[in-house]
């Protein structure tokens, strides 16, 4: 192994895996605020660190700054290591997982038929006058909003991979498919950065869409200036070093706390909600269920 790693050693090394940790006085009095996070928004599990963060700044008197961010991380990657902050609680991003789906048995099989067709599901969105797609710019909230899109049907997509000229002509390709005009809800940092990525993001697609004959609109969901005030949202002025267009304060996404998060989305939805034509699709749902489940044979 020395060798196939160009002969790479470590000089020093973390703890891996579970290990044994206590705590200082001061570290333990910060897990103490972290657990209490964690309960306020167990409805919203797993939060991103950075969100911890924010929630900390904004309720518990926590330092807001790039050293005490990277203590809240050191602090809670030992936590986690030591299973005092459960594992689950807490979002990471970077790794993608592809692996086959198997069964025991024909037993196994049958039985997720079944479970499957207990929670049989239409496509919510057939009969609402416009097909709505959420975009969110951090992978880490994307779970959240999926917890509130859900059950309207509606899919949630992080901008990780917008970044790619490909990936924006398909989804162009696939907005163009539909018999409808698509709207974008998009929920990203009010900074430099993000302003420019929404912007870039929506006049690429926008340009792409229209040549291939298709309609869509983007609304900017979050962070607005008005919510940084209503909200009273921790801000920052912009990197010295970045020159880009951009006046005002600067402010992350997941500073807001996920309850106004999921509040603010499911407003939004609701407000574009034909509500006679999702309750259709309900019975029929609901109908269809009854159908599948009789031809199972299942009482």
């Amino acid at each position: 192994m020395h060798d196939i790693l160009g002969g790479a050693r470590r000089k020093r090394t973390r703890k891996r895996g579970f290990a044994p940790w206590r705590p200082d006085v001061a570290t333990q009095a910060l897990l103490d605020q972290v657990r209490a996070v964690l309960d306020e928004y167990a409805a919203h599990l797993p939060l991103t660190i950075r969100q911890i963060f924010y929630r900390l700044v904004a309720a518990h008197d926590f330092p807001k700054t790039d050293g005490d961010y990277k203590r809240l991380c050191r602090a809670l990657n030992r936590a986690r290591r030591a299973e005092i902050i459960s594992m689950e609680d807490i979002r990471d991003d970077g790794a993608t997982i592809l692996k086959p789906y198997t069964y025991d048995g024909v037993e196994d099989f049958l039985a997720t038929v079944r479970q499957r067709a207990e929670h049989l599901r239409l496509d919510r969105t057939i009969g609402q006058p416009a097909r709505l797609v959420v975009q969110c710019e951090a992978a880490g909230m994307a779970p959240q909003l999926e917890q509130v899109a859900r059950e309207y049907g509606i899919a949630v997509m992080a901008n990780g991979g917008f970044d790619s000229l490909t990936d924006k002509h398909n989804f162009a390709e696939e907005i163009a498919d539909q018999e409808r005009p698509t709207e974008v809800l998009h929920i990203g940092d009010h900074d430099p950065s993000g302003a420019h990525i929404f912007l870039a993001l929506s006049e690429d697609v926008t340009a792409f869409t229209e040549r291939l004959g298709g309609e869509v609109t983007f609304t900017r969901l979050a962070v607005t200036p008005a919510q940084i005030k209503r909200y009273r949202l921790p801000t920052a002025p912009p990197k010295p070093t970045d020159n880009r267009a951009f006046s005002g304060q600067t402010c992350q996404a997941e500073a807001l706390p996920p309850d106004v998060l999921a509040n603010i989305l499911r407003t939004a939805i609701t407000d574009r909600l034909d509500e006679r034509a999702y309750k259709r699709v309900l019975q029929a749902e609901r109908k269809a269920r009854r159908t599948v489940m009789a031809r199972l044979g299942v009482p």
